[in-house]
């Protein structure tokens, strides 16, 4: 229990999410028949979608693990400063996780490799050095899901259209932006810029499907759901911008990134793929009931 309360369940089925909207997206720009391709390359995707939750959960691992003595004062019921897990073995544990993402990623193709080492060092940056800055950190962990959106999206070699996944950059931002007053509250000014930051990625992935398919009308009921889903918590946190408030809208805007893929493959494949896509949500939702999620 302890070591599934260090790679935080809840957030995987998001990891998952990302390379199945970036699969979605190149398939699309590439020409490529979405089925067939799938019953032909099954297992490419599924190695991309296991080794996304692998280097997800081995980020979030070395995260504990860069925070633990910190986390001794302000969160003393995380898994190594509660004694649970030891802190040696979760480094251990968080190799093993890093180690598996690549493997399996190269095991799907060269491009997809690379990537996972580049999304490697960059969650690792993250992690032990970058999140302290008020602008490289979240800058960062934008970064590092952006790389996730083109670990998908490599599934045919090809990153032509790699600008996609400044979209994720920007979101993630956000997020990180709120997320910095989640333990002592008072911070209006990030919840601002946040909305702001929400409302663009909103316009650019409305933009970027009326640019490159006629499928607006199939992402419209996807795009207003994930306003909905990210918005009204912050809402609520701007106007009560308590602790409990914000954490709820962080954990609002990790969750809705499921909703945010589900909208790439509304925009760029069909609707009953999005609901497919969608369907992590509900998995999410109920693991963030059982495990962490910040």
């Amino acid at each position: 229990m302890g070591f599934a309360r260090l790679a935080r369940p809840a957030n995987l089925p998001t990891a998952a999410s990302d390379i199945l909207a970036g699969v979605a997206i190149t398939l699309f720009l590439e020409n490529i028949e979405v089925i067939s391709f799938l019953r032909e390359n099954s297992i490419s995707v599924v190695l991309l979608v296991f080794s996304s939750i692998a280097l997800y959960a081995g980020g979030v691992v070395f995260n504990d693990v860069f925070d633990a003595e910190l986390d001794a004062i302000e969160r003393p019921e995380r898994a190594i400063p509660s004694g649970l897990v030891p802190k040696r073995e979760a480094v251990y544990f968080g190799i093993i996780l890093m180690v598996l993402g690549i493997s399996l990623a190269f095991n799907c193709n060269w491009l997809a490799g690379i990537i996972s080492i580049i999304l490697t060092i960059t969650i690792l940056t993250y992690d032990a050095y970058f999140k302290q800055f008020a602008f490289s950190g979240p800058l960062n962990m934008g970064i590092c899901r952006g790389l996730n959106l083109l670990l998908g999206m490599s599934i045919v070699s090809e990153l032509s259209n790699w600008y996609i996944a400044l979209v994720p950059v920007i979101y993630i931002f956000a997020i990180t932006l709120i997320s910095r007053g989640e333990v002592h509250g008072d911070n209006k000014k990030h919840i601002v810029w946040a909305s702001v930051l929400y409302a663009i990625v909103i316009t650019t992935i409305t933009f970027i499907v009326m640019q490159q398919t006629d499928k607006i009308l199939l992402l419209t009921p996807f795009l207003l759901l994930f306003g909905f889903l990210i918005f009204s918590p912050l809402f609520k946190a701007y106007k009560d911008n308590s602790p409990k408030n914000i954490k709820k809208a962080v954990i609002s805007g990790v969750l809705s990134l499921v909703v945010m893929n589900a909208c790439w493959v509304a925009g760029f494949s069909s609707w009953y793929l999005a609901l497919a896509v969608l369907l992590l949500l509900p998995l999410s939702i109920l693991l963030s009931k059982l495990f962490a999620v910040t």
